[in-house]
């Protein structure tokens, strides 16, 4: 198959040799530099079946990866996070030969019977000739199981291709964009997106480090002309911008902002587009099917949706008797189904589980839930297991119930989930991180401000009052640990 970066594979000639390529704090590599790196690696790795990376937010990280991916090597990312009964779970499942790490890392026990291999930046090496095909895995990618260990999802070296290729095309991604984020690099969002992406457009990135809104407008008026970020980071900058004028101007001048991996409150994009005359754009991915929809950039930035299918994807809403739902009337909910060469070939070790993730015409259940707007614009209400509240005979998706609590001047968090009620099946319950702990809406005050905006079927009948609600290292709020809490 082509390259998946021709800008390190191409000769000096063609390819951008001295344009930065990474940049992680203080340290940097241009083009020429990463390909000389991750060349001296690949002779390192090269006819391992695979390879364990130690996934810090740190040059090495990237460079294993890009080297693993020369070699034409499937990579396992390892959150550094991870508990010891995880990481034993995935190292016995992926059965890596080699972990790739940087010199200083202290390695948990799980990993110190695997031969290590320190990557070093400084190194030189010729990059090999790829004999890699497309469907050749590229990455396994554990997946954050709600139910039972992770499961690794392989994906193939086509579908990093199509994904990327077909986020250019929605923004109009260039090599002349810098992108800046501060993205954790053992998930899609970070690693694929945020650092493959500029690798394979032959632009560059800026890795913070650690998310931090001053690091955001030290790099955006900097030159950088791209953020990615997760709504936990684009609240923060929506506190932050109304007394930053350097967050400001730097979020003006910026030709892209990007949220994913969770549903930015539409109460952010309000503040920052007041702020800055700036729309956040959302998409829409997963591990196993890399990205779907997104916004464009040329498109309108409609805050609660996430766009519409990227090019090479199919997109369909579905019953729960499995007939697809045919009305795009912003109403109608149904399981996003997709088709398309950015899923995931399989499960790891899980035939059954990859079975049943897919249909017998071969479409991939998301679990995810969604109405779809005339124009084809896609807005997620929720997961099917954990945000579709069934109540008084209506089908009710928590997202559009939390954007409007989050409206509320009382309220400075919000989540929402459904418990069992012996009259309406389900009743709305609220779970709320009040903007003052001592004066706390109270639940005929928040029950009456969501009947007026969207209806009162959707009201919330239950408030709980928490001092932070629980979320994952994406800032997912992990909505099992509040039912169950």
């Amino acid at each position: 198959m082509p390259s998946l970066f021709p800008a390190l594979t191409d000769s000096p000639a063609d390819g951008p040799a001295d344009r930065p390529a990474l940049r992680f704090g203080e340290r940097s590599l241009t083009y020429a530099q990463l390909a000389g790196a991750a060349g001296a690696l690949t002779g390192r790795i090269g006819g391992a079946t695979r390879v364990a990376v130690w996934a810090t937010p740190t040059m090495e990280t990237a460079v294993a990866v890009v080297a693993a991916l020369l070699a034409g090597v499937p990579a396992v990312p390892l959150n550094p996070k991870s508990g010891e009964k995880e990481l034993g779970h995935i190292l016995s499942d992926s059965a890596p030969e080699l972990v790739l790490t940087a010199p200083d890392d202290l390695l948990p026990a799980p990993l110190r019977e695997l031969t290590r291999v320190d990557v070093d930046v400084q190194a030189t090496g010729p990059v090999p000739e790829s004999r890699a095909a497309d469907e050749d895995p590229a990455l396994v990618v554990y997946t954050s199981g709600t139910t039972g260990p992770p499961k690794g999802a392989v994906i193939s070296r086509r579908a990093l291709a199509s994904t990327l290729d077909a986020l250019a095309d929605a923004w109009q991604w260039t090599g002349d964009d810098v992108l800046v984020h501060g993205l954790p690099l053992f998930h899609v969002h970070g690693l694929v997106l945020g650092v493959l992406g500029p690798l394979r457009r032959g632009g560059s990135v800026r890795h913070l480090g650690r998310f931090t809104t001053q690091g955001v407008a030290r790099e955006l008026n900097g030159g950088a002309t791209m953020l990615f970020g997760v709504p936990t980071m684009y609240h923060r900058i929506a506190e932050a911008v109304t007394s930053d004028p350097d967050l400001v101007k730097a979020l003006t001048g910026a030709r892209l902002l990007v949220s994913g991996s969770a549903a930015l409150p539409v109460h952010d994009h309000g503040r920052i587009a007041t702020a800055t005359g700036r729309r956040v754009i959302e998409r829409y991915g997963m591990t196993e099917t890399l990205m779907n929809t997104s916004v464009r950039a040329d498109g309108e930035a409609r805050p609660g949706t996430v766009g519409v299918p990227l090019p090479g994807v199919e997109l369909r809403l579905v019953e729960e008797d499995g007939a697809e739902v045919t009305s795009y009337d912003g109403e109608t909910v149904g399981e996003i189904q997709v088709r398309g060469p950015n899923l995931f070939t399989e499960y790891l070790n899980r035939p059954d589980a990859t079975a049943a993730a897919f249909t017998a015409d071969g479409w991939f259940r998301t679990g995810d839930m969604a109405v779809r707007d005339p124009d084809g614009y896609v807005r997620i209400v929720g997961r099917k297991a954990t945000d579709l509240i069934k109540s008084g005979g209506y089908k009710i998706g928590a997202g559009e119930i939390e954007n409007a609590l989050l409206e509320h001047p009382g309220v400075r968090e919000a989540a929402v989930t459904g418990e069992p009620d012996a009259d309406l099946g389900e009743r709305i319950v609220a779970w709320i991180v009040p903007a003052d702990p001592q004066s706390p809406p109270t639940l005929e005050e928040l029950a009456d401000h969501v009947a007026q905006r969207l209806a009162p079927h959707k009201r919330p009948r239950v408030v709980h009052h928490l001092d932070a609600l629980p979320r994952n290292d994406m800032g997912k709020i992990m909505k099992r640990s509040l039912a169950h809490g």
